[in-house]
């Protein structure tokens, strides 16, 4: 026998989709809602006025209208209501930064400070998230959770490190960090996180192979959304991939792997000095404009492997993103098809969407995506 709906359930429906709509789109009327909807009037007001109440949603002026008369009220919803807080772990520096329920940035810090796989680093860290916290103005009823985007391949559940050779913490688990908040943690790998915030970006992305240009090279595959682990953790670990078995030794002690070949070491600069770098391309230097070159065959030379394997969208992110241009995707697309057996079009490479802070931001996204599911 199908069980009823009761008319709880039918008020909680109803409130969650008013919140739901609001949130997509961000100023509405209470007309709006009703005839969007498909609710009455009285319907609409009781639920708008539970939603504020609750402090979920909030008045926002009036309506910008053509017409004449009184502007209706316009409703938003508290995009601070709750809040996610992501970090970097990084050899020599801890970037951290809050988002609001509409993934925008609230604020960032950047702290320098050598990693190290001790509780005493672990203490000190959590010590800076919780000065963030306090400097945010942010209590801790509103704080959803913390991610911790990590270089290192992450177990399934986030709670472990299941490979850290780059930072050399593998087996560190997320209790590390829990005992000193006291909010829900979780680890994730790097790419990982910037692949969801590629994806909170671009709604219309579907299916994608997400590469992180970065100081080390990593990746992450897309498929229906939803980023790919596999069955044991290390699936588009491609950065292992061994392309000259006599090449340069890459930090997994493996010879001539992609890292070698695709991260900031093949440039023979940090990151610190990647605008003088491509100040000298730009300039003609023939040195830069050479290791530059070399780079984008080697980057193409793996792009091509990779479309053969999996004929998706390619998202070039990480921190060389911003510096591509439209000449160097050119350059890629010439190089493939020198190597491709099959006519490709030009269509299949993006530079990311989300280029700054992607990293620490995705690492936050997921607390957001969960509590909208539920809300």
């Amino acid at each position: 026998m199908k069980k009823s709906i009761t008319p709880s359930e039918i008020r909680q429906t109803n409130r969650q989709r008013i919140y739901q709509y609001i949130y997509q789109k961000e100023n509405v009327s209470q007309q709006d809602i009703a005839y969007d909807l498909h609710l009455s009037r009285p319907t609409v007001t009781t639920n708008l006025n539970a939603l504020k109440k609750a402090g979920l949603v909030k008045e926002a002026g009036q309506m910008d209208t053509e017409l004449v008369g009184r502007k209706a009220s316009a409703y938003a919803i508290n995009e601070t209501y709750r809040v996610s807080i992501g970090v970097e772990l990084l050899s020599r520096q801890v970037k951290t930064i809050a988002v609001d329920l509409y993934g925008k940035k609230i604020s960032r810090d950047v702290y320098d400070l050598d990693f190290q796989n001790e509780d005493a680093y672990f203490k000190k860290v959590c010590e800076h998230i919780l000065q963030f916290k306090e400097d945010c103005h942010l209590s801790d009823e509103q704080i959803l959770g913390v991610g911790f985007a990590m270089q290192g391949l992450i177990s399934p559940d986030g709670t472990e490190v299941i490979y850290g050779k780059i930072l050399n913490c593998t087996g560190l688990n997320v209790s590390a960090v829990t005992k000193y908040l006291p909010y829900p943690c979780r680890f994730f790998h790097d790419a990982n996180s910037a692949a969801i915030a590629e994806l909170w970006a671009s709604p219309q992305l579907k299916d994608a192979f997400y590469l992180s240009l970065s100081r080390h090279l990593a990746a992450a595959l897309i498929l229906d959304r939803k980023i790919i682990t596999g069955l044991h953790g290390h699936s588009a670990t491609i950065e292992h991939m061994q392309i000259d078995p006599h090449g340069e030794l890459c930090y997994c002690g493996k010879r001539g792997c992609l890292e070698t070949q695709c991260s900031l070491r093949a440039l023979h600069c940090d990151l610190e000095h990647l605008d003088d770098f491509f100040q000298r391309v730009h300039a003609a230097d023939l040195k830069a404009q050479e290791i530059w070159i070399a780079y984008l065959k080697n980057l193409a030379h793996a792009i091509n492997l990779l479309h053969l394997i999996y004929d998706k969208t390619f998202i070039l992110g990480g921190y060389l993103a911003p510096y591509l241009q439209k000449e160097d995707i050119d350059f890629l697309y010439k190089e493939i098809a020198e190597q491709t057996p099959f006519p490709e079009a030009h269509d299949f490479l993006q530079i990311s969407s989300m280029p700054k802070h992607n990293i620490a931001i995705g690492a936050a996204l997921l607390y957001i995506q969960k509590f909208l599911e539920r809300i």
